[in-house]
């Protein structure tokens, strides 16, 4: 495993880049539900919000993050490593001219049928209230378009990271909260005014912040060489790869965007506000799975597809060991943290305006189910885009089956009797379900893939996680939320978080565990140069 530091150096630093970028995009993300908490709380408004963002967030998640992304990145590099510049710039001239197109009749199609598509969304109290169901069309129609411009970005950032470029497109989400945030104040104020529905002013926020998230990263690109020669080439063989890698990665990678599209539904039927608590712990679980899952797999995956185009499987065994160990190293952690401190985090960010103690209540418990599966997803985000690079797509359709089909049977056995943190519950089952799969089926393909290596770090990271749990537990216990006065609360739990992440880095030091001390290497050669 000698090689495997050396890249698990080069993920690592290129992880560690776009971790920060994406830590700003996160903090952002995390302003904006506040702003939502604070205006609407948790209801009629927010939950109509969020059915109709789902729709073409449901899509976005599919081609943004997931299946157009993985899909080009590993045709791209291959293009990058073995053809000209001509020929890669022009692949990605077609690509993007294709996606425009195909993406705008889709968005045309999702407005005209935006009802149907809301009422196959919701079910029970929610589908019986017309008022709603205009709302929630309204606002999905309004939203439609995002669609467009979050995959075109993608596509975008998918280039600038074969280039080496990964800080300015994992920065451009963070953009996008920003143009969220003050573009949808500034709608609400004017819809406020004119007499409409404020909410409606945040959904045209959303379409602000996605033309920002795209347009922030062009100039870069153009420096990067591209220049915009738009053309559509059906018989281009590197667009025929991408779209025969596109049909079934879409279900591959969808497991999770299937699951929420499904568990909508049953969140629909339950008590008003069900949907929004769902959401708001959503979101505050997908910080650490934004910094560790996707920053991770966006570093590595134009390495791990670089190592397949050279035919160097031996190397990409080590790096995909080493990138594993990281994901756990920084997943389980977080994923217990958020268990302990579940009720004051929650506290401290979104009881505030119309948001009550109550929803606090009830969201922590949501949060504290999901975050049982953060370590599978966050995993599943650096596995699954390795079968792509590895030309095989019916894998992750096998395993996203399964998820969806372990999801679906769960949620329908114990909402009955559990609600909605039925569907939390059910989402961390299912996916920990897929990653097995996925890590399983993976390592077989891969003969001779490092489950020593891995195991040895699990088992240093499970200790050193025992440790931050037995100081958090009684430390919680003792010291409280902090009160009421906001500033306490903020004092307090920053210093739940940064005692706990001390005591586990340096039991994970003591431990002698490879990812930590090459990391820490690296610091010490910082500061001595």
């Amino acid at each position: 495993m000698q090689k495997a530091s050396v890249d698990t150096t080069k993920i690592a630093k290129s992880a560690g880049l776009v971790s920060v970028a994406i830590m700003c995009s996160r903090f952002l993300g995390l302003v904006r539900e506040q702003v939502f908490a604070y205006f609407f709380g948790a209801g009629f408004a927010y939950d109509s919000f969020v059915v109709a963002f789902r729709i073409p967030n449901l899509l976005r998640d599919l081609f943004g993050e997931g299946a157009l992304s993985a899909a080009f990145v590993s045709v791209f590099s291959d293009y990058n490593e073995n053809r000209g510049e001509e020929e890669t710039w022009k692949l990605a001239n077609n690509v993007l001219a294709f996606f425009a197109v195909f993406l705008s009749m889709l968005t045309f199609l999702g407005v005209f049928f935006a009802e149907d598509i809301v009422r196959m969304l919701v079910s029970g109290e929610f589908e019986q209230d017309m008022a709603k169901v205009a709302l929630t069309t309204t606002l999905a129609s309004i939203m439609f378009p995002f669609l467009i411009l979050i995959s075109l970005s993608a596509v975008v950032m998918g280039a600038l990271n074969t280039k080496g470029r990964f800080f300015v497109p994992a920065m451009a989400s963070a953009f996008f909260n920003l143009g969220s945030i003050v573009g949808g104040l500034g709608c609400a104020y004017i819809f406020h005014n004119m007499g409409g529905q404020p909410i409606m002013g945040m959904a045209v926020g959303t379409l602000i912040g996605g033309g920002m998230q795209l347009c922030c990263q062009l100039p870069l690109l153009r420096r990067v060489g591209f220049r915009l020669r738009p053309y559509i080439d059906l018989r281009d063989p590197g667009l025929r790869r991408i779209l025969i890698l596109l049909g079934p990665a879409i279900i591959g990678v969808s497991a999770t965007q299937l699951n929420i599209f499904v568990n909508t539904n049953f969140a629909s039927g339950c008590e008003e506000g069900a949907v929004s608590w769902l959401n708001y712990a959503f979101r505050l679980v997908q910080l650490p799975i934004g910094v560790f899952g996707v920053a991770l797999s966006t570093a590595s995956l134009p390495l791990l597809a670089r190592y397949v185009a050279r035919g160097e499987l031996s190397k990409m065994r080590d790096s995909l060991a080493s990138s594993l160990t990281m994901v756990f190293c920084l997943a389980i952690p977080s994923a217990v943290g958020l268990w302990i401190l579940a009720e004051p985090i929650i506290r401290l960010i979104f009881e505030h305006g119309r948001f009550s103690s109550v929803d606090t209540m009830n969201t922590a418990s949501v949060l504290r189910f999901y975050a049982l599966g953060l370590f599978a997803y966050a995993a599943v985000k650096v596995l699954a885009p390795v079968f792509y690079a590895l030309g095989d797509s019916r894998i992750p359709v096998v395993g996203s089956f399964v998820a969806v089909l372990v999801n679906y049977l769960f949620v329908s056995y114990f909402v009955t009797d559990y609600g909605f943190n039925a569907i939390a519950m059910s989402l961390a089952v299912s996916m920990s379900c897929n990653f097995l799969f996925l890590f399983l089926v993976l390592s077989r393909k891969l003969s001779g893939f490092s489950y020593t290596y891995v195991g040895r770090g699990l088992v240093k990271i499970v200790i050193a996680v025992m440790v931050m749990a037995g100081w958090l537990v009684p430390v919680t216990q003792a010291i409280g939320g902090g009160g009421e006065i906001v500033l306490v609360q903020a004092a307090v739990v920053g210093f739940y978080v940064v005692t706990g992440g001390l005591v586990y880095g340096v039991m994970l030091y003591l431990l002698d565990l490879q990812e930590v001390r090459s990391v820490v290497l690296k610091v010490k050669v910082k500061i001595a140069g």
